[in-house]
């Protein structure tokens, strides 16, 4: 599907702005912990462009899976793993090139792609990362993070680690693109300002 030209410049304005916020500087969350912009954008925009290619029901291992595309805010807690070097430079499920230095995850039902915040409930650091493939496909995980945003979040050298993972919304992929990280739901405004880059 081709994007009309304005739909095209806007795709490209937004892929200009998350370069942009690249230099930004490391700010500290809410919960004291420490959140990161990303040296690099997290991975491109996440435009709806081909996604119900990306999103149709699937089924693996035996288990099915749906994926959930209406738009309602999600938020989920469990246990996160990482992937790394056994998977560098293979397709992930939307066609992207999977790259461990950068932030992205993997997820078995947030839409392709999406941003979501994940936050290490043990210290409260916070990451935002780009969904852009599936898994992980073990019962009791909920999210594979890349080898960077592991890394960010404390707990690449353990494996795992409980987080929350919160999808963002189209208001706050908006001002991620102004080179703002989006804080986490339920701070102040005075919070968000002080979170600003300076």
């Amino acid at each position: 599907m081709r994007l009309p030209r304005p739909a095209a410049y806007g795709v490209a304005a937004l892929a200009l702005l998350l370069a942009a916020c690249a230099s930004a500087p490391r700010q500290d969350s809410a919960a004291g912990g420490r959140a990161e912009t990303p040296a690099q954008p997290p991975g491109g925009t996440a435009e709806p462009r081909g996604t119900a290619r990306y999103n149709r029901p699937y089924t693996v291992l035996g288990r099915s899976y749906t994926p959930d595309v209406s738009g309602r805010p999600f938020r989920q807690r469990g246990l996160a793993s990482w992937y790394g070097s056994l998977f560098q430079g293979q397709r992930t499920a939307n066609g992207e090139t999977f790259d461990m230095n950068q932030l992205t995850a993997a997820h078995p039902t947030l839409p392709l792609p999406c941003y979501a915040r994940v936050t290490n409930l043990a210290t409260g650091a916070w990451v935002i990362v780009r969904v852009n493939d599936r898994g992980p496909f073990k019962p009791d995980r909920i999210i594979d993070l890349s080898y960077a945003a592991a890394k960010r979040l404390g707990f690449a050298g353990r494996g795992t680690a409980e987080v929350e993972v919160e999808k963002l919304s189209p208001d706050e992929v908006a001002v991620l693109a102004t080179g703002v990280l989006p804080p986490p739901r339920g701070r102040s405004d005075r919070a968000v300002a002080e979170a600003a880059p300076r």
